[in-house]
């Protein structure tokens, strides 16, 4: 370790001039992306084509919207195991709603923006409740998510009794058509999904760079003892970020479901896992504080593409299970190099020090003004 003209340590192994270890180690999800497109783009003569591209960016997408809402939690300190059956139980939601809803012997028929409304709504209303669960009541967000990961599949499959949603397209006289609209149609030759993902990325880009509320998420991530002194609502951002992640996870889910022409209660499991694997990939902190939405769409792009690759080459799904932990493992690996040894700082960074106390000192932390939190903390 090294010391600097303040005291302050970081890690020996970069130093501030050019450092090609250093670039090639926050730069890891661009630089294994264009990897993973020159590899398979030899073994391959269709993997890098116009029309292979847009559709696996169009399977990116779900994962990248999912992973974004992911980012805001782990950034926040927290996980989100959930997100994966609020996917699901978007669509099932979405699916019983195209259906018809019987009320009074008269069968009600919402239009497709209805639908959605709706459908976003319980996304946002599930993520409230771990919001309430974590923030208000202090259950530890690992177990608060998992226990609603199980009751919303559980919801879902008591709703549909364990079948599916398979005919999604509606009817022209009811008025509820257009719901495929949003998993095949394009604009501008983009395909819709893709457009939503880019959305989202911008939108929650300068939530997190341009308003309080981003900087009070990096300084409530990276310290929240010091971020609560400051002045910070610490609850507040912890329901909001929960909010948000059912909210995108629910996107996500009516994108899914409209892909795949149907709707079923067990569609998105384990992509609680994918959503995790990417924010990592991209270069965030599972300890929080740290991490940016460019990060976690390449993180998304490297484990859509190389998925996509694998099966394009006909890799056996067995091998393909390998080849996505491999890289996960990879990731968290080099996040730790990354990251151990760098100090804990008032709203953000982390420190290796257990000994140093991480209430702030009266002349610093406790008179930063509210929200406040260093520029390195944005990772």
């Amino acid at each position: 370790m090294t010391t600097n003209a303040t005291g302050q340590r970081r890690p020996a192994l970069f130093s501030d001039g050019f450092d090609l270890g250093r670039l090639l180690l926050q730069g890891r999800a661009f630089f294994a992306l264009i990897a993973i497109i020159v590899v398979f783009s030899v073994l391959s003569p269709n993997y890098l084509t116009v029309s292979n591209l847009l559709t696996m960016s169009s399977h990116v997408a779900v994962y990248a919207i999912l992973a974004v809402g992911m980012l805001l939690v782990i950034l926040n300190g927290g996980i989100d195991l959930s997100v994966g059956s609020t996917l699901g139980f978007s669509g099932v939601i979405a699916g019983f709603l195209m259906q018809g809803v019987p009320i009074g012997g008269v069968t009600l028929y919402p239009s497709l923006w209805v639908v959605v409304v709706l459908s976003c709504g319980m996304g946002a209303f599930i993520g409230l409740i771990n919001g309430v669960l974590v923030a208000r009541f202090r259950v530890a967000p690992f177990v608060a998510t998992l226990g609603m990961l199980y009751v919303v599949r559980g919801v879902g499959l008591l709703m549909t009794n364990g079948l599916t949603y398979n005919n999604l397209a509606g009817d022209p006289a009811l008025g509820n058509t257009g719901f495929d609209w949003l998993g095949f149609n394009r604009l501008f030759g983009l395909p819709i999904g893709v457009l939503v993902m880019i959305i989202v990325g911008i939108v929650v880009s300068l939530l997190l760079n341009r308003t309080v509320f981003g900087r009070w998420l990096y300084a409530s991530g990276g310290n929240e003892r010091a971020a609560e002194l400051s002045g910070v609502p610490v609850k507040r951002v912890k329901v909001r970020v929960y909010v948000l992640s059912g909210l995108f996870a629910a996107i996500a889910g009516l994108i899914l479901s409209s892909e795949l022409t149907s709707a079923s209660p067990t569609a998105g499991n384990s992509y609680e896992l994918t959503a995790i694997a990417a924010v990592v990939i991209g270069g965030a902190a599972l300890s929080g504080g740290i991490g940016n939405v460019r990060g976690t769409l390449l993180g998304a792009f490297v484990i859509g593409f190389l998925s996509d690759g694998l099966v394009i080459i006909g890799v056996s799904s067995y091998w393909q299970t390998v080849f996505t932990g491999a890289v996960i493992v990879l990731a968290v690996l080099l996040n730790s190099v990354q990251y151990t040894g760098k100090p804990r700082r008032s709203g953000g960074g982390r420190s290796d020090d257990q000994s140093t106390p991480t209430t702030p000192s009266p002349t610093s932390d406790a008179q930063a003004p509210a929200g406040a939190v260093p520029e390195k903390t944005r990772g």
